[in-house]
This record gives structure tokens, C-alpha cells and sequence, in this order.
């Protein structure tokens, strides 16, 4: 599997264009931030302390939820190569295990998208501090690292088996630029949640990713949040994470970050076992 997995990670990172559209809606938040919403969200709390340290964590905590999806998607590239160009059927016959040809995209996707997310988590944190924010603390950046390795292995996992379907290069492709269009909204960034339709919350609550966000929110924006709302009731807290996608609430309830974590933990689960049932196949 060694060679099967450096093989694959030499032909993303030698592929700039992989690596480029891969993170290539990580670079539209932050162009759309930088220009417009990063204005538009602060002008209306010019008067409130560390209003630019909490929206640039809320944005950047985002990043670091959409980072594992689009990376992972972009990761799994190699697959469609490989069956565009007939290579997928040669490892098939090949002396190589089953497990050994799965394990080494998976792996390979895994690493690939850490490797990108831990330097967007480099890059968020000195934009942060670059327009007067902090540092996280040792423990919350210690936190941020588990989460991301959570994360980006459920998102490996779940991609590898949507890509897996996939038969040509157009249906990747379409499917790439859908995810990259689409992420941004479901996640809460570019429109924050509080401001959106009823229906349209639900399907954002329900979209995995969403949680990712919300969990890396909580961890990120800590510290601003007791610069902003120092003195203020527990309640106009209470109603900023609500509108901005930093806790969910469903029903009457507010949804701890456990009951998130165990969300996204049951998807990581589930395309697990689905993609050891399809590969058990002898067709894939």
C-alpha cells in the first residue's frame, strides 16, 4: 500500500490545477470576505469591542469546515484518472488486495486534504491576527487539531464513496463545481443562518458540514466572544450564535457541540460500512 499511496500523492501535488481547484472555494470565501462581507458584517457593529477579532474567527472557522470537503473532493481525482485512462481495471487484476487499492485512495485523500487544511488552519490564524485579533490559546488550538483530523476523515471517507460512483470525468467535474458552489451557503457563510428561511435552516442543520462549522466555531470564536459580549446578558449570546450558525437549535432545544460531534461521527460511520459493502463486490 506504500508505494500505491505515494503514488497518488505525488500525482495531486504534481498536478497544480488539482491543487488549485481544490482549494479553489477556499479562495473565493476569503475573496468574497476580504471585498464585501467582511465590510458589510462589521459595519453594523462598529461600536462593539472586537467586532473585526469575532467575525474574522466566525469566517475563518468556516473555512476550516468547507477546507475538508472541497479538498477531499479534489483528492479523489486520481480515481476518475485512473478509470478514464483504464488504470482502475489494471489494478484490479493486479497481485494488489481489494483493501489495498481502496485503502490507498482513502489514505491518500486523507492526507491530502490534512495536509491542505492544516495550512489554511496556518493561514486563517495570521489573517485573525493580522487585522488585531489573537492567537488561539494553546488548548484551543490543540482542540482545532483534533477536530481536523475528525473531519477531514469523515470527509475522506464520505467522498471517496460519492466519487466512487462516478464513471466519467464530466460527472466528477459537474459534481465539483456544484459542492464549490453550493458549500459556502450550506454552511452558513455567505448568508449567515439566522437571516435565511425556515425550510432553508432545517436542510442547513441536517447538512453535516454545517455541524463541522458550528464546531469549529464554538472553539475559534471563544475568546472574541468574551471581548464582544463582556457585561451582556447570557441571552443576546445566545441569539448572535443562533443568527450566525455558531449553535443550532432544534425545537426548543439548543443542540450541544456533543450531539454534533456524534452527528458527524455517525456519517463517518455510515460511509464507512457503505463503502466496504460496494467494494466487496467484485465490480466497484
Amino acid at each position: 500500500m506504500r508505494y500505491f499511496l505515494k503514488r497518488n500523492l505525488l500525482i495531486f501535488f504534481r498536478d497544480r490545477s488539482s491543487v488549485f481547484f481544490s482549494l479553489l472555494s477556499v479562495f473565493v470565501i476569503i475573496g468574497l470576505y476580504v471585498l464585501f462581507l467582511g465590510d458589510m458584517l462589521v459595519s453594523g457593529m462598529k461600536e462593539v469591542p472586537g467586532a473585526r477579532f469575532l467575525m474574522d474567527s466566525w469566517i475563518m472557522a468556516g473555512l476550516l469546515a468547507v477546507t475538508p470537503i472541497t479538498t477531499s473532493l479534489g483528492a479523489m481525482s486520481s480515481i476518475i484518472v485512473d478509470k478514464k485512462y483504464g488504470m482502475y481495471k489494471d489494478f484490479a487484476v493486479s497481485p494488489l488486495k481489494r483493501s489495498t487499492i481502496t485503502g490507498g485512495y482513502v489514505i491518500s485523500g486523507f492526507f491530502i486534504s490534512l495536509i491542505l487544511t492544516l495550512t489554511t488552519f496556518v493561514l486563517a490564524e495570521l489573517y485573525i491576527v493580522m487585522y488585531g485579533g489573537e492567537f488561539l490559546t494553546t488548548k484551543a488550538a490543540l482542540k482545532v487539531l483534533g477536530l481536523i483530523l475528525f473531519t477531514t476523515a469523515y470527509a475522506s471517507i464520505m467522498m471517496f464513496y460519492l466519487v466512487s460512483w462516478f464513471k466519467s470525468v464530466s460527472a466528477y467535474s459537474a459534481a465539483s463545481t456544484i459542492t464549490g458552489t453550493l458549500i459556502g451557503f450550506l454552511t452558513g457563510i455567505y448568508i449567515p443562518i439566522g437571516s435565511l428561511p425556515k425550510a432553508v435552516q432545517t436542510a442547513i442543520k441536517l447538512f453535516p458540514p454545517s455541524h463541522s462549522a458550528v464546531l469549529f466555531r464554538r472553539i475559534m470564536m471563544e475568546q472574541a466572544e468574551k471581548v464582544t459580549f463582556a457585561g451582556a446578558p447570557p441571552q443576546i449570546l445566545e441569539e448572535f450564535r443562533l443568527e450566525m450558525g455558531v449553535a443550532f437549535k432544534a425545537g426548543d432545544t439548543i443542540v450541544s457541540t456533543y450531539a454534533s460531534f456524534l452527528y458527524l461521527l455517525f456519517f463517518l460511520i455510515l460511509f464507512f460500512v457503505l463503502s466496504l459493502i460496494k467494494f466487496a463486490k467484485k465490480e466497484a
